[in-house]
């Protein structure tokens, strides 16, 4: 009704202006006779109401179609009445929505080609890093270990930009199974077996209850890990000489909690610590900070089903938590 209104209030203000111009003119003219004015007038505002009356009937549908908000792309599709101005607006709206249709269609190929080449790449990157270290082995220290550190930053670099690639399709990559958590976090400990000696910070692990065994991807859940170790190491180091690895139940729920001692988050950092791209003050000293890792741990993490919980202390040190929730696909063996 508003927009009807709207559209006719143009229309409505001439009307009224000529039911004052005519008798008006009549009365310069010299005619004194009010009652014909009156009647003239009153018709005038019959036929006028009569007429928006009609129009507003006729096309009420297609204005509450124009004030009602679209759900779905589908609802462009829908035809109001068969009324010129309606019928307009449909081909109108069917000619954009097959536009725009294309246009994402171009735009998911040219992406698709995109992570195509992210892929190739990564995977072709890691060739030559594997040379280089083979390479450094034969160099002498310290050279062999400062070759070997920046190449396993740059296969980590690496690692990160191939998970952030597959962001996009990581539900047709999943590969649900029972995952043996300790055991996923020896193999992740011996993959960073360097990395912890490197910097001086090594892992101890503690476990409640042996066996304790959850439904995940074990691809992506050691992606997860690594990344919250690499950050626990990197936040620790000539802090703390340890960080400790957690297993444990509570409340039917099985808990994977990476605990270091290091510098802290401060509390400004904590609510945004998730978000894509944000470094925070620690970013911003320890320049290496991309503000993707933690970014991909809880995308990763909410798809998969997982709770991610982070408690932090500046000076104290920050305790990540991998909680899956899930209770039917949790058992103990």
């Amino acid at each position: 009704m508003k927009l009807f209104l709207r559209e006719h209030i143009l229309l409505i203000m001439v009307q009224l202006f000529q039911c004052v111009l005519i008798p008006f003119l009549f009365w310069l003219d010299g005619y004194r006779g009010i009652g014909v004015s009156l009647y003239a007038i009153f018709l005038s505002i019959v036929f006028i109401t009569a007429f928006l009356l009609y129009q507003y009937i006729s096309r009420r549908k297609f204005y509450q179609r124009l004030e009602s908000p679209m759900e779905t792309l589908d609802g462009s599709l829908e035809t109001a009445e068969a009324k010129p101005i309606a019928e307009a607006l449909d081909q109108l709206l069917i000619a954009q929505y097959r536009l725009f249709q294309e246009e994402i269609q171009k735009a998911e190929e040219r992406q698709d080609e995109h992570l195509l080449f992210m892929d190739r790449w990564v995977h072709q990157m890691k060739t030559p890093l594997s040379v280089i270290e083979l390479t450094a082995q034969t160099l002498d220290e310290p050279e062999s270990s400062s070759i070997r550190e920046e190449t396993d930053r740059m296969r980590n670099g690496l690692n990160t930009v191939l998970y952030m690639a597959r962001l996009r399709t990581i539900t047709e990559d999943f590969q649900i199974k029972p995952v043996i958590l300790s055991k996923l976090i020896h193999e992740v400990n011996q993959e960073n077996k360097r990395f912890y000696i490197r910097n001086e910070v090594y892992p101890q692990f503690k476990e409640e209850k042996p066996g304790i065994t959850v439904e995940t991807d074990e691809k992506w859940l050691f992606f997860l890990l690594t990344q919250l170790v690499h950050n626990a190491v990197k936040y620790s180091t000539g802090k703390a000489k340890h960080l400790i690895l957690s297993l444990y139940e509570k409340s039917g729920e099985a808990i994977l909690e990476v605990q270091d001692f290091g510098v802290g988050i401060p509390v400004v950092d904590v609510k945004r610590i998730f978000n894509k791209f944000y470094t925070g003050e620690n970013g911003r000293k320890y320049r290496e900070s991309t503000g993707m890792g933690l970014y991909l741990v809880k995308e990763v993490a909410e798809r998969l089903e997982h709770r991610v919980e982070l408690e932090s202390k500046v000076g104290v040190g920050t305790t990540v938590r991998i909680i899956f929730s899930n209770t039917q696909n949790l058992t103990s063996m």
